[in-house]
């Protein structure tokens, strides 16, 4: 489990002058240092499964009967006990969670129900306790919520992504929607928030890459992204217009291309880097201007470092386990007593391995060329001033100074919680009932579909012999020479075809988005199915 690598990189003292070369270990932590007896969730939905703050991690759980994920405080190392209390309150897989930055002990979550969840996090879990209940569930998206991401400098505004095709920004405080961006045509897979949260980069399941003033509800830049089937995603070069993206081309290769937000016409720098399948996670360090890649299902963390529109290869963790997922500490929590640059937490199968980046000194004192200042846990909007146009820069600390958590501040929300009672089977043959009803249902429903599916095909045939009549009408009247009155009639004839052809057309439309509908209905179904056991 532990192992480490050194990496060398070429420092310089923060634009100044070039100073001496520095070492940086990264060190994998003992098993009994680890998060071990997780249930980490399997669902295919891409997310790194795991995020980090100064004091929690939150890890996306395998749950039946619905979804749900935990909180583990940072100081619960070894082996969980099997009845750790669950953040339960999403009736669909739990697809991902993110942190509130300016508060420690607020925790929203994404789920398949399609809602958005806001959670106060206990400073410590009663002995018996089971579950704990969301503050704020929030509806708007009318399909499951993919990505969640809280605002990088104004407080309790948070980013959700939906297979809606559209985003939703919140004020979580009023439990409001206030904001939706729309202008993608398929799956949102990735979001990213510049340094000021003025603009917000994504990539897109139609392979195109779009930066947004999302206040506006503008597409600022669109270009032509990784040009692979499978997953790409984006990050922010910190306070720079620079923006590197991970994913595949056309011939499923691993890339990394570097852009400039101001013209994304083409890329800066296109890197082939293998030829592996996995998803690369891709995870900045402004202060210390090193790009992390991480892919699913390998062993190993890349190194980078960002410099004059350059990204030079440094080294690699290496590990003979491979990573579901990966998540970073905030800076301002790394342990500066021991030259701690930086803290990645490694989602196994079972097991969270912590990975520490270091630089070894001899000098017990603050070592202040590894660490400027850094980004804050204090707000430098209010919501209603980010949504009336302010942007600034966000708030650092200097940890010379020492950091240390606030005193846990309640979360109180207006939104009001939805309260909705389902009954769950209590016995052997309630569950035998209830599956055998969801059988019954999902059959149906198949029926539907299959009808639906002919009518389509039917519509489909009347509306190509529309348009071949057109088409011959058109052609009639184009090759004759008629009178006025045949003029008419011809006139007369189109316009009858068209409306024929519209109105089948549209039909078509109307069947299509029926069937569509319907087959949400029947995957929910199916999910449901599954969560029932067999008798």
């Amino acid at each position: 489990m532990a192992g480490h690598i050194m990496f060398v990189m070429k420092y310089y003292n923060w634009g100044v002058e070039p100073a001496d070369v520095i070492h940086v270990y990264g060190t994998g932590a003992k098993r009994d240092l680890c998060y071990d007896n997780l249930r980490v969730s399997n669902n295919a939905w891409d997310t790194n499964l795991v995020k980090a703050n100064s004091l929690f991690l939150s890890v996306n759980w395998n749950s039946a009967g619905g979804g749900a994920f935990v909180v583990i405080s940072q100081k619960t190392v070894g082996k969980l006990p099997d009845a750790f209390p669950l953040y339960r309150g999403h009736t669909a897989p739990v697809l991902d969670t993110d942190f509130n930055p300016f508060n420690d002990y607020v925790v929203a979550s994404g789920g398949e129900d399609c809602k958005l969840m806001i959670w106060n996090i206990p400073e410590q879990y009663a002995e018996d306790q089971e579950f704990v209940e969301p503050v704020a569930k929030l509806s708007g998206h009318q399909r499951k919520v993919g990505h969640v991401l809280f605002h990088p400098t104004a407080d309790n505004v948070l980013a959700t992504a939906s297979t809606d095709l559209t985003i939703k920004l919140w004020d979580i405080t009023k439990g409001k929607e206030m904001q939706e961006v729309t202008g993608h045509t398929e799956n949102i897979q990735s979001l990213a928030w510049n340094h000021t949260g003025s603009l917000l980069v994504t990539t897109c399941r139609d392979k195109r890459i779009r930066i947004l003033d999302v206040r506006a509800n503008k597409v600022v830049q669109e270009a032509a992204g990784h040009q692979g089937i499978k997953g790409s995603r984006s990050v922010w070069l910190g306070d720079t217009d620079r923006i590197v993206t991970t994913g595949f081309s056309k011939m499923s290769d691993r890339q990394m291309n570097l852009w400039d937000a101001g013209n994304l016409a083409q890329p800066l720098k296109s890197t082939f880097l293998d030829t592996s399948s996995g998803v690369l996670m891709p995870f900045y360090d402004a202060d210390i201007k090193i790009l992390f890649l991480a892919g699913k299902g390998d062993g190993n963390i890349r190194y980078f470092e960002f410099e004059n529109d350059e990204l030079f290869v440094l080294s690699e963790f290496k590990s003979s386990e491979p990573q579901r997922g990966l998540g970073f500490l905030p800076k301002r929590a790394v342990n500066v007593h021991e030259c701690e640059i930086a803290r990645a937490y490694k989602v196994g199968t079972s097991l969270i391995e912590p990975i520490s980046f270091t630089v070894p000194r001899k000098s017990d004192s603050f070592q202040a060329d590894i660490y400027p200042p850094t980004l804050s846990d204090e707000p430098a909007l209010t919501a209603d001033e980010f949504f009336a146009g302010k942007t600034v820069n966000p708030k650092t600390i200097d940890l010379e100074a020492g950091f240390s958590v606030k005193a846990k501040k309640e979360f109180v929300t207006a939104a009001v919680i939805e309260e909705v009672e389902v009954a769950l089977p209590k016995n052997e043959k309630e569950y035998q009932e209830a599956y055998h009803e969801l059988r019954k249902e999902n059959d149906h429903l198949k029926d539907q579909v299959s009808q639906r599916d002919i009518k389509i095909r039917v519509l489909e045939l009347e509306l190509e012999k529309a348009r071949a009549t057109l088409a011959e009408v058109q052609v009639e009247a184009k090759t004759a020479v008629p009178s006025a009155t045949q003029t008419k009639e011809v006139a007369t004839e189109t316009t009858k075809v068209e409306t024929v052809a519209v109105a089948t057309e549209a039909s078509v439309e109307t069947t299509t988005t029926v069937v569509q509908t319907e087959t949400v209905v029947e995957t929910q179904v199916e999910t449901e199915d599954a969560l029932v056991p067999e008798v």
